[in-house]
């Protein structure tokens, strides 16, 4: 069902932007050029108002129901990365730090094995394998 809207979605942009293009604008545009046209230009500008009223209507809904489709099935979570529970209060019991797996472990864990390390007297030569 999503795809079928975008496909809409894109085709009511194309069209859109080909009626915009074909507007008279006050600078001339491709517009200019004047006399010899298809329809009258009071009625080019009528019909091409309108039409682009109407494209720029459908591309609003279009877009709105593919913001409200993207969002529908998105369950909420937590800023802290784990699932947020329905049944929890919003002034329950605190969140338990992570025990382990955490960036800043890991950076302790990084940090300790580096101060256990003898630091090197002077500077080292390259040996090869």
């Amino acid at each position: 069902m999503q795809t079928v809207v975008i496909v809409i979605h894109l085709m009511i942009v194309a069209v859109m932007i080909g009626a915009v293009l074909l507007q008279k604008s006050e600078g001339g545009g491709l517009g200019m050029g004047g006399g010899a046209g298809f329809m009258s230009s009071r009625g080019t500008a009528n019909l091409l108002t309108r039409t682009t009223a109407i494209l720029a209507a459908g591309f609003f809904l279009t877009s709105m129901f593919l913001s409200w489709h993207a969002g529908y099935s998105r369950a909420p979570s937590s800023i802290i990365g784990t699932p947020a529970s329905q049944g929890q209060p919003a002034g329950g019991s605190p969140i338990a730090p992570p025990t382990s797996g955490g960036i800043l472990d890991s950076l302790k864990k990084a940090d300790e094995q580096q101060q256990q390390a003898p630091a090197p007297s002077g500077p080292q030569v390259p040996r090869s394998q």
